[in-house]
């Protein structure tokens, strides 16, 4: 008898011909593989401060927030946190969300719509697409990294209202946006701008305050950044901060707010946590950055491909998708865990490994992990 799911085993057998299967890795507590693939670019997901502070938030609140932030989920923390996050990034207000993919979602929904338009980045995050795609707007997608396609796009739209969409820093290949050239061409067109400051906040900027805070266009009554709570602050959720009517209006329309469960009283806490550490610490970001340069400069040496990193990502290239997991896997059995990206989750289609840095490598780290990578490279990655 045929099952209505056949069709499944067909897709996953191309998948595999094609070297894209994938699989869940789980991660033991006491591992001593060198982290290179994670995104805790501050080192504070186990810093003793911020797992001290989600326990105690457990003890206190318990395990889950028990609703929508609208109904019984919004905790005396979120506030605090929304506080505290609007005031070290300069803008009048922030609303906590589940995850930065859902604060994504909230903030491209509910500045957009039926009769609106959006102009975004070829290289945009899987959430922000997701966004565009359930906005109903025109979309419009434009070069890579081009202000003067992004610009003539916004020109030519046929429509009243319209967003620029873009990541800060793109979390394939680490690259920076061009967001004062961005900003200008809203500002000409009257737009708004929207920046995923995921791979940013907390790295760069005066502090880590962010990419958009760094282009000095932090306040600004047409911007709005989205951020990541699972990145620098080591933690879990997202947010949106922008101007307060912007963040009023989420909080009235957002629909992945307002059907949510709120942020759970640990995550939340914790990042709460992490950003007074960020506060008290802000030698942390630029530690990450020149880790960063470090692998580079090393994996370079040796003759590899490496992009130049804006941030904490480095990405090397490889010359398949197939080689790429080999190229992973070998360097996992060497212990030093690196990411691998390929097709699909690479918008130019170009397979390689996906470094990450963070503030709490040591000399020694480093060195070995350029020595396990190089050592480990298939043929033709050079």
């Amino acid at each position: 008898m045929t099952s209505v799911f056949d069709w499944l085993d067909t897709r996953a057998d191309e998948r595999r011909q094609a070297g894209l299967a994938r699989r869940l890795r789980p991660r033991r507590p006491d591992s001593d593989l060198l982290d290179l693939a994670g995104n805790d670019y501050l080192g504070l997901a186990r810093d003793k401060r911020v797992t001290g502070a989600a326990a105690a938030a457990t003890l206190r609140w318990g395990a889950g927030s028990t609703g929508s932030r609208l109904v019984t989920g919004t905790i005396e923390a979120h506030t605090e946190l929304e506080h505290e996050l609007a005031a070290f990034c300069g803008t009048q207000a922030a609303l906590v969300f589940s995850s930065g993919f859902t604060a994504n979602l909230g903030a491209l929904t509910a500045l957009s719509g039926k009769g609106s338009a959006i102009v975004t980045d070829a290289y945009l995050h899987a959430s922000l697409i997701d966004g565009c795609r359930l906005s109903r707007a025109d979309v419009a997608v434009v070069a890579h990294a081009d202000a003067t396609a992004a610009a003539h796009a916004l020109r030519t739209r046929r429509t009243d209202r319209a967003l620029m969409v873009t990541d800060s820093v793109f979390s394939v290949d680490g690259d920076l946006a061009p967001l004062p050239a961005l900003f200008e061409a809203c500002r000409a067109t009257g737009a708004a701008l929207v920046v995923d400051d995921a791979h940013g906040f907390g790295v760069l900027g005066e502090g880590g305050r962010g990419a958009v805070a760094d282009a000095g266009l932090i306040g600004e009554p047409d911007v709005v950044t989205t951020v990541t709570l699972s990145k620098a602050l080591g933690a879990q959720g997202g947010a949106v901060l922008g101007p307060r009517r912007v963040i009023k209006h989420l909080v009235d329309s957002a629909r992945s707010f307002i059907f949510d469960t709120g942020l759970a009283p640990a995550s939340t806490a914790a990042a709460l946590a992490a950003l007074h550490v960020l506060k008290d610490e802000p030698g942390l970001p630029s530690r990450v950055r020149a880790n960063a340069l470090t692998l580079v400069s090393g994996l370079r040496a040796a003759g590899l491909t490496v992009t130049e990193p804006a941030a904490a990502v480095v990405s090397v290239l490889a010359p398949s998708p197939e080689a790429a997991v080999r190229w992973a896997e070998d360097c996992r059995a060497a212990g030093v865990w690196v990411g691998c990206f390929r097709p699909p989750s690479v918008p130019d289609n170009v397979s390689r490994l996906r470094l990450t840095a963070r503030a709490d490598l040591t000399e020694g780290e480093l060195t070995r992990a350029v020595e396990v990578i190089a050592r480990c490279a298939p043929g033709g990655a050079s």
